[in-house]
């Protein structure tokens, strides 16, 4: 019997000690009380409360959570209409605050979240709305993490996750968005048909200053070829007039070293004359000495008889 009871102990002792021993997981933190009343905090590791005493009010995990609210009805200062959902991002920083200083955290900051948001919506307009996110983002960041500051939270973040404007406005929205590609679509034409203008009138522009350049080339090549050619025919002329002065001055010269008389020089003109009279001039000229040259002639004639007589003995 008394074994028995010995067991009985053991096990309730074993019992009781296994009750009131708790192992806190990292990045956890339990909220003790001590009769009802605040007494410490437990963090990551083994501890061990006074049974029947102490009681763990609260557990808190310490990491960042990530709060997805339901799209929130706002009306913009437009007056539009439309919905806003939201994602905030905070970190418990102090359980004992997290677990006194307000009741239902979640519901509270998801609250605390839809008001704000309605506040800063209701100072814009649609447009405003929809190209400041960042600016909201941060206004309600900065707004929620002083308001739950006493609540021992840290919000690090706010995102506005959907904008979701009433169906007409998305339909307009459509609209606008589809006559604005329209427009940029007919500049993007407009500016490309005005670049091909301008490239096909530069080459024009080009091609008629190279034909130019090259007709001027070319008038230039065919001055530089007629300048030589005149040349070349001038100096051919000229050596053909000094070849005929040559030979002039040659024959004169030989007629001096054979010592022709005024009757031989005569005579050749008489033959000049005779020449002229069988060519096609219709006007001759007659030397002044005719007389003179007809007895050099007959003087010449009996000389050359003289001569060719004793020839014939």
């Amino acid at each position: 019997m008394t074994y028995i009871i010995l067991s009985v102990v053991v096990v309730v002792l074993i019992a009781l000690i296994a009750r009131n021993v708790a192992i806190v997981p990292q990045a956890n933190a339990y909220v003790v009380e001590r009769l009802g009343k605040y007494k410490h905090t437990w963090h990551a590791g083994i501890h061990i409360k006074i049974p029947f005493v102490d009681r763990i009010s609260n557990r808190v995990s310490l990491k960042e959570q990530v709060l997805d609210f339901e799209p929130q009805s706002v009306i913009t200062k437009d007056n539009v209409s439309m919905k806003i959902d939201t994602v905030v991002y905070l970190v418990i920083f102090d359980p004992k605050l997290a677990t006194y200083g307000v009741e239902h955290v979640i519901p509270a900051i998801e609250n605390l979240t839809a008001t704000t948001l309605r506040n800063l919506i209701g100072e814009l307009t649609l447009d405003d709305t929809l190209t400041s996110r960042d600016t909201v983002n941060s206004q309600m960041q900065a707004l929620l993490d002083v308001a739950t500051d006493p609540w021992g939270i840290k919000v690090n973040r706010v995102e506005l996750k959907n904008i979701i404007p009433p169906r007409d406005i998305q339909e307009a929205m459509e609209k606008q968005m589809r006559a604005e590609r329209e427009k940029r679509e007919a500049v993007l034409k407009a500016e490309g048909s005005k670049q091909a203008r301008i490239l096909e009138a530069t080459g024009i522009k080009e091609a008629t200053v190279l034909q130019a350049e090259a007709a001027k080339q070319k008038a230039i090549l065919e001055a530089q070829a007629d300048r030589e050619a005149a040349i070349t025919r001038a100096e051919g002329q000229a050596d053909a007039i000094r070849k005929v002065k040559e030979a002039e001055a040659q024959g004169i010269e030989m007629i001096k070293q054979a010592q022709a008389d005024d009757a031989v020089i005569r005579l050749r003109s008489l033959a000049a004359l005779e020449e002229m009279a069988r060519g096609q001039a219709t006007t001759l000229v007659i030397p002044s000495d005719l007389a003179g040259l007809a007895g050099n002639l007959a003087a010449l004639k009996s000389a050359l008889d003289g001569t060719k007589g004793p020839e014939k003995q």
